[in-house]
């Protein structure tokens, strides 16, 4: 439904029915990359543009000799291990489509024999005395600002150069909030798809859920790997096949506490709130009490005794005499939030 984002696509199949340049596609993790370059390869398969395979690995999850082999293949004995010839992902996309995602993480050996075969389309496998050939087009992925890689020596330049011919930029979920509602239903499909069952959200739970999900609150850090998540963990805890609003309230509760572990934002204090509280508990105060509860918490665990503690929380009041009785002010603080001092005193350190 975002108008951006379908403009944006049809500039992508534009070219990818046009050109046999590589193309690089940038973007948060879970925006959609993967997803989006297998659209292309079956675009052009459905042209006869390509006859070969879609060959998708993640650079990443390679390194030194392994990184070598797997995309340019190796002849036996070319490394201790190596006991038969292997072809390598170059060769299996002949014809067809390489996708390399997250390219920036490739060495920088890797990136000059890539270079190679994207110019020449031909490679000298590990240990070869002879080069083979593959003609495919390149399509590259990342979350990274190459320029800085360039920069930092991590990325070589002439190879971005030659890869930043066509370089579409996918935006995140939180810059898409009109396509979160087709989405959701997108994953209910997908889970019924997989499970054999059809779940759906009542009135009430489908609308908290949204307006949680477009709020500014909603980090969406994983994107749509997180929306996938959510609807997964939803669908799996609902009971007669249906998510009420409590499931929305818990899954929302779920979300934030993880955006926030993963940004940093976990303030000192916050896990022993949620010991005490549970999570629904921390999630029911306002942000500006539950700062101020967690404070006054880690202060209570660290004080010999409430009257102790009353005095360091209250120091600066005491000066002005505004309380004469620092312990029972503590102590009916904390009876507004369900809390007693000793109650606090005898809660294990969380981990």
């Amino acid at each position: 439904r975002n108008a951006t984002f379908n403009r944006l696509i049809d500039q992508i199949e534009r070219v990818a029915i046009a050109s046999r340049d590589p193309i690089l596609l940038c973007g948060p993790t879970g925006a959609g990359k993967t997803r989006l370059a297998r659209r292309i390869y079956e675009l052009k398969r459905s042209r006869r543009q390509v006859d070969g395979r879609f060959v998708e690995v993640n650079c990443a999850t390679l390194r030194g000799d392994a990184a070598m082999s797997a995309l340019f293949g190796h002849v036996r004995g070319a490394f201790t291990g190596a006991i038969k010839d292997r072809a390598g992902l170059l060769s299996a996309a002949d014809g067809g489509v390489l996708f390399l995602d997250e390219i920036g993480e490739l060495g920088l050996d890797e990136q000059a024999m890539l270079l190679r075969a994207i110019e020449a389309g031909v490679f000298m496998p590990m240990g070869a005395d002879e080069e083979v050939s593959s003609r495919f087009q390149l399509l590259a992925g990342t979350n990274r600002d190459l320029g800085e890689r360039v920069r930092a020596g991590e990325f070589r330049e002439d190879l971005l150069a030659r890869i930043d011919l066509w370089t579409f930029e996918l935006p995140g979920l939180r810059a898409r909030p009109e396509d979160i509602e087709p989405n959701l239903d997108y994953e209910l499909e997908r889970y019924a798809e997989r499970t054999g069952q059809h779940i759906t959200l009542n009135r009430e739970a489908r609308e908290a859920f949204l307006r949680f999900a477009t709020s500014p609150e909603a980090a969406w850090r994983g994107n749509f790997r997180d929306l996938n998540a959510a609807v997964t963990r939803m669908a799996t805890l609902s009971g007669a096949g249906r998510v009420n609003v409590e499931g929305v309230e818990e899954e929302t509760a779920r979300l934030r506490r993880g955006w926030r572990a993963v940004a940093g934002l976990e303030r000192p204090g916050e896990a022993t709130l949620t010991a005490l509280l549970g999570p629904e508990g921390v999630e029911a105060l306002d942000r500006f009490d539950r700062v101020q509860l967690a404070d006054v918490v880690e202060v209570c665990r660290q004080a010999r005794s409430v009257s102790e503690a009353g005095r360091l929380l209250f120091a600066e009041s005491r000066k002005l005499k505004k309380s004469s009785n620092d312990a029972d002010r503590l102590r009916k603080y904390l009876a507004r939030h369900g809390l007693d001092f000793e109650q606090i005193q005898s809660l294990e350190a969380p981990t």
